[in-house]
């Protein structure tokens, strides 16, 4: 098993990140040729996942998560903090902290237009890390 940490700033809501260069890199350089990459955001209004990475769907995943579960002061959240992030925790809640990613001859299998993204979902900016396992022989 190796393990890093990607550690960056986001500039808020909808601030996407790719960060397929970066965990290409650390399986290049640790060894193991065949295995699971395991991709971990760390907190409660960040998420991960996979998406074809060009500015239209950069800009259409926030826009339909904004419409799916709207920014608003209706959330028991809300009711119990004041912060204005009740809907942060629910989009990312719905999109997930973790993504795994087969790998093999040190290649991941993702698909042709299939880049690894970060999704800041809080409202404001973060300083956010992200965990990148691997796991294999």
């Amino acid at each position: 098993m190796q393990r890093t940490r990607i550690a960056f700033s986001t500039s808020g809501h909808g601030a996407m990140r790719d960060l397929t260069p970066e965990i290409r890199e650390f399986l290049r350089t640790c060894g193991i040729q065949t295995g699971v990459v395991h991709v971990f955001a760390v907190g409660s209004t960040a998420a991960v996942g996979t998406i074809e990475w060009e500015p239209g769907l950069m800009g259409d995943l926030p826009e339909n998560l904004d419409r799916l579960i709207p920014p608003g002061r209706h959330y028991g959240h809300e009711q119990m903090w004041h912060d204005g992030n009740g809907h942060s925790h629910l989009q990312a809640t719905l999109l997930g902290p973790s993504l795994s990613i087969p790998f093999e001859k040190g290649e991941l299998l993702l698909g042709q237009w299939q880049q690894v993204f970060h999704l800041e979902c809080d409202i404001r900016p973060r300083q956010r890390t992200v965990i990148v396992t691997i796991l294999g022989g």
